[in-house]
């Protein structure tokens, strides 16, 4: 009797786990069909969450059957509450992974839905994970049987002496915290600091925010530093930004003529080369009589900042070729020099600096 007892626990225990790894492997077919569907909608959170599940949902049927298994053993009541304790931390800590991953899944869904560019704000998925790790680590130990109001209060203490040992550390995760909540840089932005460093944010990490310049070097800057310096954002508040190009034409131009063509040329720029903006409204402002020529300034609009070097590129060579073509000069700086020695004066002037040997004195006009 007692044999075919023990034969008949050991069936259960057998069925128990059979079903236990059928129901993972049905539920993980399952997952996977949905997660193809959830490729197909917009929003990237379902995606991040069938993942996850497709982790979770197959250990927690296996755990499952595990833990129906055991039941139908006759263990005595400390081993099965060790078991039993055992198979519920092994679920805690599986659903805190799963938890973590869709929680920091998430934020940085959030932060590429605001952004817009390839690139994540690190530094709250990390916090974002580290805290759902810790709060399952602690509650996988109370199911286990250990207190943990010991361990909170030395981490307490702990936490107090690390954050005196590690002041600069902590300084820059704070200032980098602050500098994401506030909405001051985030990853795309193009900035210029008053130190003169200048890129596209890729990153703004734990510790440091990371720059790449146009020249496709890194520049990592401590979010302290950052913090503290005067800082330029060419993408606040939105990246189409005005760049001004300075003209000048002569004293014998028609400036109503000027401006009409300096105005088509701006005109045919905006609409044909990339990085420019169509809808922009072409200005010329005319502003100083200068020595040899008038002074004027013709403002251009980009899509954003490095755009501004291929459309000042393209208007110079337009604008240079029309002008040619309408007649209207750009006049090379001339230079008058006087020469006075023994009461005779002489006077010439040349459209190049030059030097010429004179005696007792020598005037020199700048007219360029």
């Amino acid at each position: 009797m007692n044999r075919d007892v023990v034969l008949h626990d050991w069936v259960v225990v057998a069925i128990a786990l059979a079903g236990g790894l059928a129901v993972g492997l049905l539920l993980r077919t399952v997952l996977r069909w949905l997660g193809e569907h959830a490729r197909r909608t917009r929003w990237s959170g379902d995606d991040i969450i069938v993942d996850a599940l497709r982790t979770l949902a197959p250990w927690a049927a296996a755990i499952a059957g595990a833990a129906v298994a055991a039941s139908s053993l006759p263990l005595t009541t400390r081993v099965e509450q060790v078991v039993n304790q055992s198979l519920t931390a092994l679920l805690i800590l599986i659903a805190t992974i799963t938890a973590a991953r869709v929680v920091a899944g998430l934020v940085q869904s959030q932060t590429l839905s605001r952004t817009g560019v390839a690139g994540s704000a690190s530094i709250f998925v990390n916090i974002t994970r580290i805290v759902v790790l810790t709060m399952g680590v602690l509650v996988a130990l109370e199911t286990m049987g250990v207190s943990i109001a010991p361990l909170l209060t030395a981490l307490g203490v702990g936490g107090l002496a690390v954050a005196l040992a590690l002041q600069d550390t902590l300084a820059n995760l704070f200032a980098g915290v602050h500098i994401l909540a506030s909405k001051t840089v985030q990853p795309g932005d193009y900035i210029r600091l008053s130190s003169n460093e200048e890129g596209y944010v890729v990153d703004v990490n734990w510790r440091n925010t990371t720059v790449r310049n146009l020249s496709n070097n890194l520049v990592i800057i401590p979010n302290a530093r950052l913090a503290k310096t005067n800082m330029t954002n060419f993408a606040r508040p939105e990246q189409k930004l005005s760049i001004l190009v300075q003209v000048g034409v002569g004293y014998d131009s028609d400036l109503e003529h000027v401006e009409r063509v300096t105005l088509d040329v701006v005109d045919s720029v905006m609409a044909d080369i990339a990085g420019a903006v169509p809808d922009h409204e072409a200005a010329v402002r005319f502003h100083t009589f200068a020595d040899s020529r008038i002074n004027f300034t013709v403002i251009l609009g980009v899509g954003e900042f490095s755009d501004q070097y291929r459309i000042k590129h393209e208007f110079i060579k337009r604008l240079h070729q029309r002008y040619r073509t309408e007649g209207i000069s750009i006049p090379a700086p001339a230079r008058t020099v006087t020469l006075q020695q023994d009461g005779l004066q002489l006077s010439g002037s040349s459209p190049l600096p030059h030097q010429r040997e004179a005696s007792p004195s020598m005037w020199v006009d700048n007219q360029g």
